[in-house]
């Protein structure tokens, strides 16, 4: 098994997603890259910068002319307009140019923030994704998403903006909480629900060894969800088409995020909306009954949820009606033709995504 795997645009060869247990290598990646004497800022927030930045920088500095950091405090509540604008002071005040280099190490929120400054800073200075969760390794630092959230409305503003390395350390999944760990699983498992049922199945017998964190496991469950989503990015890079199946579960995730006010992580509420979107496909006769009580087990034996003790419905729907996958005022809605196979669909009614969130809700209905 080969320790990357290459994303290209067209036959062009863009970035490596590279695979480590360590650092030890990541100045080697570097002068590979021709960063080699070049001003470098690495970008984290408080938690992850007080487990990895002096590694890195140390890793780092002897390959660059300059290293710098900025740090903002964790959280998702920090991903947004006013910290990016903090960031550009930094960058302008290092005199840094183009041709320097950007290092996002942490979770999805310093990779999308990051990213986006790199998108817009001078029209473009290099990035290089350092993700340090499960859930961004196999989501977030891959396919050139980038953004901010603008007051409530989650990742309103940003750029597709690809990196020119995302370099994963299997091992800084160790230092992740329960929590923090069970999250990046609702991505995972949605990969295998939109585009692999093997995989899917996989994940359920080899359940076991993911939460306890075996390295062997992990590292082919990280590697086959990268692949996933490198496949569809490659096709799809704008999101025109069959991009979209990636927002599996993200419509009315992204609504119970935005009401539950961001107290339930990213991958928590977007496995309540696979659940949901389930469902949906359900009652509409795309997958059999068995087949849902499946896919909710797996979800539920990943240890993510899938129920929600209090949800107002009609805020939740409300927030669907800003949601970025919206076309001509009709939500781009992914449902399962079967465990492994989704479609896009633009006909999904307000009733029965009231429906939907009404199961999942623990005082609601059943089928």
């Amino acid at each position: 098994m080969t320790d990357r795997i290459t994303v290209h645009e067209g036959e062009t060869p863009v970035y490596d997603i590279v695979f480590r247990r360590d650092f030890d290598e990541f100045g080697e990646e570097l002068k590979k890259l021709g960063y080699g004497g070049k001003k470098i800022c690495v970008v984290s927030d408080s938690t992850v910068a007080s487990h990895y930045m002096e590694k890195l920088q140390s890793v780092v500095g002897p390959e660059a002319a300059t290293v710098t950091s900025f740090v903002f405090p964790a959280g998702e509540e920090n991903k947004n307009l006013d910290v990016v604008r903090q960031l550009y002071e930094h960058l302008i005040l290092q005199h840094f140019d183009r041709n320097d280099l950007l290092i996002a190490l942490g979770g999805g929120v310093v990779g999308d923030l990051t990213g986006f400054a790199a998108a817009t800073y001078l029209r473009g200075i290099s990035l290089i994704q350092v993700p340090t969760t499960l859930l961004s390794q196999v989501d977030s630092s891959i396919g050139g998403k980038t953004g901010v959230d603008f007051d409530s409305y989650k990742n309103m503003v940003g750029a597709f903006y690809m990196p020119r390395l995302v370099y994963i350390n299997l091992t800084t999944l160790n230092t992740l909480t329960e929590r923090q760990y069970v999250e990046g699983m609702g991505e995972i498992i949605k990969h295998g629900l939109i585009k692999d049922r093997a995989y899917l199945y996989w994940l359920k017998d080899h359940m076991e060894q993911i939460r306890d964190r075996e390295m062997e496991v992990c590292e082919k469950m990280i590697r086959r969800s990268c692949e996933i989503k490198r496949d569809v990015v490659e096709r799809d890079p704008k999101e025109q088409g069959e991009r979209g199946l990636l927002n599996y579960g993200h419509t009315l995730g992204h609504g119970i995020e935005k009401e539950t006010g961001f107290s339930l992580l990213h991958g928590e509420c977007v496995a309540l909306g696979c659940v949901a979107s389930a469902c949906i496909s359900l009652h509409r006769g795309d997958i059999a009954r068995d087949t849902f009580l499946e896919i909710e087990e797996i979800i539920r034996s990943s240890g993510l949820p899938v129920r929600i003790s209090e949800l107002d419905t009609d805020r939740v729907l409300a927030a669907t009606k800003h949601d970025k996958k919206m076309d001509a005022g009709v939500i781009k809605f992914i449902l399962l033709k079967q465990a492994g196979e989704a479609y896009i669909d633009r006909t999904v009614t307000l009733d029965e995504m009231r429906r939907a969130l009404g199961y999942i809700c623990e005082k609601g209905s059943t089928f």
